[in-house]
């Protein structure tokens, strides 16, 4: 091998500088927002499949600045980038890198038919495996599922004062969920209802804290996502998932993937595109929908169903994920003005 690099080297003399290995692509720099638990085996299968010659330098999120701190070290770093791959799990901000120019476009590997709203309209980032916003019911409150709410709608039914939770909107799941809502309904209305729900309901830090105060028994409902609702009910305690807004004259339910994007001017491009194909693809999807957070394939070409579905059919609401991100950053201060503490 040595002699062959050697004669390699001699044939190319340019070559010299750069040695037998080009080791720009030898290693592929990750921002990863997904939790390090459901995130490293897959990152680590994807080293071992390709029989270590490509290796995964991870930077994980940190709870205290969830999402927000890996995207700001992205448009920090625009000028002379340090990551390869961004692995978001709240799509919001990914569409917010994609309108500031810092992704690459690219053709995604996924099967034809996948749903145009989980790959951006330029092809910069791609959408996998999602949660979805659901509702958490206290079955031992609301015993029988007739009296179980239906809709998002119903955190603002006076018939709920006090009795349903849902996260402060200023973040995460529940701020992009309202920003898809106000593409949908309105700026207004959306304002007209955070404005009864902030009145009606109780507000919570977070989307665990709604499951958490619905399971122990404090609050009888909450909006909150699948990969905490699960949680709940796979300790056995007592609680129903709804996916809610499901009758025909209804959105449907708001799925949210996460989103793979390689960074525009990435040092490790080749090694980049590599891994993000590897992460869309239906096992990857499966891998994750076996997990403890029970995630949602988005292909149809996954083999695994998770068990937070329910038995019958699901209508997902229709998104466009590019237009609810329009003025993100004015929208993002409404809402703290209408959420202050």
């Amino acid at each position: 091998m040595a002699r062959l690099c050697l004669w390699f080297l001699l044939a190319n003399p340019t070559l010299f500088l750069l040695g037998c290995v080009k080791r720009a692509e030898s290693d592929v720099v990750v921002y990863c927002a997904l939790d390090q638990e459901f995130a490293f085996p897959i990152l680590d299968a994807f080293e071992r499949s390709t029989e270590h010659e490509t290796g995964v330098i991870a930077k994980y999120d940190v709870e205290s600045t969830k999402t927000v701190g890996l995207v700001n070290l992205i448009i920090a770093e625009k000028d002379s980038p340090s990551c390869d791959l961004f692995w978001n799990n709240e799509i919001m901000h990914t569409v917010r890198l994609q309108k500031m120019g810092l992704l690459e476009p690219r053709t995604w590997n996924v099967e034809q038919g996948y749903p145009a709203d989980m790959i951006a309209s330029d092809g910069t980032w791609c959408g996998f495996a999602a949660r979805a916003r659901v509702l958490i019911v206290n079955t031992d409150l609301l015993q029988d599922p007739d009296d179980y709410p239906k809709s998002v709608s119903e955190l603002a039914d006076p018939k709920w004062a006090n009795q349903c939770a849902m996260a402060r909107p200023l973040f995460g799941t529940t701020a992009t969920h309202f920003a898809v809502l106000r593409e949908s309904l309105g700026r207004e209305a959306t304002i007209d209802q955070l404005k009864k729900i902030r009145d009606n309901a109780v507000i919570l830090s977070g989307n665990k804290q709604v499951a958490l105060a619905v399971s122990s028994g404090g609050i009888k409902w909450g909006l909150t996502d699948t990969d905490d609702a699960i949680v709940e009910k796979d300790a056995g305690l007592p609680v129903a998932i709804v996916f809610p807004d499901q009758a025909p004259d209804q959105p449907g339910t708001l799925r949210i993937p996460n989103t793979i994007a390689v960074i525009k001017n990435a040092p490790h491009g080749v090694a980049a595109g590599r891994l993000a194909d590897y992460l869309v693809q239906p096992e990857t999807e499966d891998r994750l929908a076996m997990g403890d957070s029970s995630q949602l394939p988005i292909s149809r070409q996954s083999k695994f169903p998770p068990r937070v579905l329910p038995d019958e059919s699901v209508r997902w609401m229709r998104v466009n994920y590019e237009n609810a991100a329009e003025g993100w950053d004015e929208w993002s201060a409404e809402l703290l003005e209408l959420f202050r503490e």
